[in-house]
């Protein structure tokens, strides 16, 4: 396989230029070898490590834990049980912040139905409940 540059990479991999170099500098890929012109030249499997990070960052991922991940992946002792147990503690930590946006939900509804359009902004109930707690 013959090596590809930035931009071949990023458009293959559905991401930016900068993120790519933003990736380098987080280290969750390797900076490759420069040609004599200076040209990055990446090989193949950065594509696939590239769509990895975009998938994993879909699914709630940190840049931290795909790191986690990705040495994971390259670790020959690594188990699947090692990385569900990232995903399982990840599914947990979704679970509390939906927990947490349906508490604010329900806050703001309580809030909003007692609210009248035509109360003045310093008897609105919604401004009483920001200054209370």
């Amino acid at each position: 396989m013959q090596p590809l540059t930035i931009g071949k990479v990023a458009r293959r991999a559905g991401v930016e230029v900068k993120t790519i170099r933003f990736y380098e500098r987080q280290a969750l890929i390797i900076p490759p070898p420069r040609s004599a012109t200076g040209y990055r030249l990446y090989p193949e499997s950065t594509i696939q490590r590239l769509r990895f990070i975009r998938r994993a960052k879909k699914l709630g991922f940190s840049l931290k834990e795909i790191k986690e991940l990705l040495v994971l992946q390259e670790d020959p002792q690594a188990t699947c049980g090692d990385i569900m147990a990232r995903a399982e503690h990840k599914l947990a930590d979704i679970n509390r912040r939906i927990d947490d946006l349906k508490k604010m939900r329900d806050a703001l509804k309580i809030l909003t139905d007692a609210c009248s359009r035509d109360t003045t902004s310093a008897e609105c109930p919604i401004m009483q409940a920001f200054v209370d707690e």
